[in-house]
């Protein structure tokens, strides 16, 4: 049987970039960026906008995938609230719903990486796929949306909720975790929230658990993709300093309420539903960092 094609958006980006090197392993892909090439010059790919309606459908056409993994976004709600809001709009919804109907129209199923963030954070902790909305910024209103665009376009979806991602960033992306560890090993202060929780999972992890989800063929659900522990950001720190041998005194706990009073405290998810798929590994955090770890000392 041939592999199957996998269409990638945001394949540039902090994700997609681990995506393109996961699931070529097993399957033919063509990776999509837009400004910034990443690691998609070592692989079948093409620049494409899109919001470039005419471009992407060329793509489309041109590929026929049988699945789409779509990552292109404004990807976090700090980039997002400095940027007009018709353009966030523009780009994390009418970008989506231009995917999803060109999925639709090449009968691709599509998977979409949304965000934790859709859910009410002050109601509890490991909240599950039926727990009640309420996105609190710009980002996570758009990502919600989209879900519902999605909803609305295509029967053939897999909605993914997902967590907080943490790992080492490729060529231009990176992430808090990545400055974080930085910034540890040069002695630096590095403030972290004691407050806040959510259910983490490692960039590598997340890649081969979607890598997964691609070639079970799940569709018409919503999934929380996300770690199995709760964990605050300090908490995560804290797991870092011990597996790298680095300095916790470097490490101070703050409260949310003395930044950003208003960010959500808890949306640490149930992934139990995850869990039950066939051939689904999550990895501790602390598996993860200990392998995030080893692999920078490789480097070094």
């Amino acid at each position: 049987m041939p592999a199957l094609k996998v269409l990638i958006t945001g394949g540039s980006g902090l994700l997609g970039q681990y995506l393109n090197k996961e699931l070529s392993r097993n399957f033919e892909i063509l990776t999509l960026y837009n400004r910034n090439e990443g690691n998609c010059k070592g692989f079948n790919s093409a620049r494409v906008n899109i919001l470039d309606t005419n471009g992407l459908r060329a793509a489309f056409k041109a590929f026929c995938p049988d699945v789409v993994v779509h990552t292109a976004a404004v990807a976090n709600s700090a980039k997002a609230e400095k940027m007009a809001w018709s353009d966030v709009l523009a780009i994390n919804v009418e970008g989506t719903r231009n995917i999803a109907r060109l999925s639709e129209e090449c009968n691709s199923r599509l998977i979409y990486t949304s965000t934790d963030l859709v859910y009410d954070g002050s109601l509890g902790m490991m909240l599950k796929e039926d727990a009640e909305l309420n996105p609190r910024s710009l980002y996570a209103e758009t990502k919600l949306l989209s879900e519902e665009a999605i909803k609305n376009i295509t029967g053939s979806y897999l909605i993914l909720r997902t967590s907080l991602l943490y790992g080492m960033g490729l060529n231009h992306s990176d992430c808090h975790f990545q400055r974080m560890y930085e910034s540890l090993k040069k002695g630096e202060e590095v403030r972290v929230f004691y407050d806040q929780f959510r259910s983490p999972l490692s960039l590598f992890n997340a890649a081969e658990i979607i890598s997964c989800l691609v070639e079970k063929g799940f569709t018409g659900e919503i999934i929380n993709l996300g770690g199995s522990e709760r964990i605050s950001r300090y908490g995560l720190g804290s797991i870092l300093c011990e597996e790298a041998g680095l300095d916790k005194s470097f490490l101070k706990a703050i409260s949310m309420d003395e930044v950003e009073a208003s960010a959500v405290k808890d949306v640490s998810m149930d992934t139990g539903k995850l869990r039950q798929l066939p051939g689904i590994e999550q990895k501790s955090i602390r598996q993860s960092v200990r392998e995030i770890v080893d692999r920078e000392k490789e480097k070094s």
